[in-house]
C-alpha cells in the first residue's frame, strides 16, 4: 500500500484521513482524481501548481461567527439589580428625621416613617429600622449603640427606651401601623423581638422594664409570636437571674392588657405551658419558689395553671405506663400494684385514678364496628379486667365518677349505646359499683347525656334493685322483731 504526500494511505479516502482539516477536502479530492499517475511519480513538484488554485481558507478551519443583534441595548430589569448595602445612610435619614420631629408628636412620627418608607428601603433595612424604634440607634452584637459615622445620627431620643412607661403603648401602635401599611415588614419585626431579648445583658435595669411592657403589649395583641419568649430561656440570662424578672413583668402587662385566658392559650400555642420552671435560676427551680414568687408577684393564676399542667402531665404519665402494660398484657395484680405507687407518687385522688383505668382500658381494644358483636367483645373485656377497677372504687364518689363515665362512653360511642344496661349490670355482679349508686344515679346523679335512653334501660334493673333491697330490709326488722 503506498503512501501519499499528505500521509494518507492510496485505498483511503481522502475524506478518511484525519491528518487533514475537512476545510481541504474537496480540493485534494480535485487534484487526486484527475492526475493520479504524474502526482505518485512527482508528488511535490506536482502538488503545489495545484494548491495554488484554490483560496487559503479552503485549508484552514473556520467557526463560523455566531449572529449579533445591533442597534439594540440589552437592559437589566430593575428588580435584579443589586443595591449597594449601606446602613449607614438609612440610619442617619431615619434618625435624622426623628430627630427633627421630636417625640411630643407621634402621629407626625407615624406620617414620617409612613412616606420614608417609599424613599428608603424598609425591604432591606427592616432590621436597623426596628432597632431605632427600639432603642434609638442600630444595635451592635451585646446590645449596645453602634457608634459608626455621624456621631450626631448615632442615637434618638425618639423611642420606646427613652420613652415614659405611659407613652410605650402609643410607641407600640405606631410600629404596629408601620407593620399594616408595609406587610413585609412582619418577619423583620419577628426577628427583632426575638434578637432584642437576648440582649437583655446589655441594656440597663430601666430599658429592660420599658421593653418588657412593650413586648407584653406586643404579645397580647398577637403583634408576634409568643414563641419568641423562648430567647429567654438562654442560659446566660437565666443563670443571672435577668429571665425571670423580665418575664414577669411581661406576663403582668399581659394579664392588664387583655386576661389571664389570653396568657394561658398563648403560653399553650408556645408549647411553653410545661417550662416555666425553666426561666426560674438553677437553685431556684422549685414548686414552692415557684407559687412564691408569681403570688407575690400578682399572678395567683398562672400558680393555678401550672398546678394543672403538673397534674395533666402525671395524668399522661399514668396513662402510658398503665397502656404499656395493657399491650404487654401484664397480670392484673401487677396492674393493681402498679397504679397504686404511681397514685401515692403522683398524689392522684381515688375518682381521678378510677377514670384514668377506665379510659385506659376502653382505648386498649379496637373495638368491631358492628353493633350486635362489639356487646360480647365489651362484656368479655370488662370482666377480665373488673378486679382492677374494683380496686379503686372503694369509695361513693368514686363509684359514681365511674358510672357517669360509662353514660359518657356509651353515649359518645354509638356502638355501645345498647350495650350500656349489660356493663352496668356486669360491674354490679363483680363488686365495682354498688347498688346504692346505681340506684342514686337513678334518681339524679346521671349525666345529661343520653339521658333518657339510658334511664329507660336501667328502669327494670333499679325496680329489680329497689325490690331486693326492700326485701332484706323487711327481712332484717323480722329478724331484730
Amino acid at each position: 500500500m503506498d503512501v501519499l504526500p499528505w500521509g494518507g494511505m492510496d485505498s483511503a479516502p481522502v475524506s478518511d484521513n484525519p491528518r487533514l482539516p475537512p476545510s481541504c477536502f474537496p480540493a485534494v479530492s480535485y487534484i487526486y482524481s484527475g492526475c493520479e499517475g504524474e502526482l505518485r511519480r512527482h508528488p511535490t513538484s506536482f502538488i503545489f501548481p495545484y494548491f495554488k488554485r484554490f483560496p487559503a481558507s479552503c485549508f484552514m478551519s473556520q467557526k463560523q461567527p455566531k449572529p449579533t443583534l445591533s442597534g439594540q441595548r440589552i437592559r437589566t430589569r430593575k428588580r435584579d439589580e443589586k443595591e449597594k448595602q449601606d446602613p449607614l445612610a438609612f440610619r442617619d435619614a431615619i434618625i435624622q428625621g426623628l430627630q427633627d420631629i421630636g417625640n411630643n408628636d407621634l402621629d407626625q412620627v407615624y406620617k414620617f416613617l409612613d412616606s420614608s418608607g417609599s424613599k428608603l428601603n424598609y425591604r432591606l433595612y427592616g432590621e436597623c429600622l426596628f432597632d431605632i424604634l427600639f432603642a434609638g440607634g442600630v444595635l451592635a452584637p451585646g446590645g449596645s449603640i453602634l457608634e459608626e459615622g455621624e456621631k450626631a445620627t448615632w442615637k434618638t431620643s425618639v423611642c420606646i427606651f427613652d420613652a415614659n412607661d405611659d407613652d410605650v403603648k402609643t410607641y407600640v401602635q405606631v410600629i404596629n401601623k408601620v407593620i399594616a401599611r408595609y406587610r413585609y415588614l412582619q418577619k423583620a419585626f419577628e426577628d427583632e423581638i426575638k434578637k432584642i431579648l437576648l440582649f437583655l445583658k446589655g441594656f440597663s435595669e430601666d430599658q429592660r422594664n420599658k421593653l418588657a411592657i412593650a413586648a407584653g403589649i406586643i404579645l397580647a395583641n398577637g403583634m408576634a409570636s409568643p414563641t419568641a419568649l423562648s430567647s429567654l430561656l438562654n442560659e446566660n440570662l437565666v443563670k443571672e437571674g435577668l429571665a425571670l424578672p423580665f418575664l414577669t413583668k411581661v406576663f403582668q402587662v399581659w394579664v392588664k392588657e387583655k386576661d389571664f385566658a389570653s396568657l394561658s392559650s398563648a403560653l399553650r400555642k408556645a408549647e411553653l405551658e410545661n417550662k416555666l420552671l425553666d426561666f426560674f435560676p438553677p437553685n431556684k427551680q422549685t414548686q414552692e419558689m415557684f407559687d412564691k414568687h408569681f403570688i407575690a408577684n400578682g399572678l395567683d393564676k398562672l400558680v393555678a395553671f401550672q398546678k394543672a399542667q403538673q397534674t395533666l402531665g402525671t395524668r399522661r404519665n399514668f396513662q402510658q405506663q398503665l397502656k404499656e402494660m395493657l399491650d404487654n398484657e401484664a397480670p392484673v395484680k401487677e396492674m393493681i400494684s402498679s397504679c397504686k405507687e404511681e397514685m401515692k407518687k403522683y398524689e392522684l385522688s381515688e375518682d381521678d385514678v378510677v377514670f384514668l383505668v377506665w379510659k385506659s382500658l376502653m382505648r386498649a381494644v379496637e373495638w368491631n364496628k358492628k353493633e350486635e358483636l362489639v356487646a360480647d367483645q365489651a362484656l368479655r373485656h370488662l370482666k377480665v379486667y373488673a378486679p382492677l377497677l374494683a380496686a379503686f372504687t372503694s369509695q361513693a364518689k368514686s363509684e359514681m365518677n365511674l358510672l357517669v363515665k360509662v353514660q359518657e362512653y356509651c353515649y359518645d360511642n354509638m356502638n355501645f349505646t345498647k350495650v350500656f344496661q349489660k356493663m352496668v349490670l356486669l360491674l354490679y355482679k363483680t363488686d365495682v359499683l354498688s347498688e346504692d349508686t346505681i340506684i342514686k344515679w337513678y334518681k339524679g346523679g346521671y349525666s345529661q347525656k343520653g339521658k333518657t335512653v339510658f334511664l329507660e334501660q336501667m328502669k327494670k334493673m333499679v325496680e329489680w334493685l329497689q325490690s331486693a333491697e326492700e326485701e332484706t330490709e323487711s327481712e332484717e326488722e323480722e329478724e331484730g322483731a
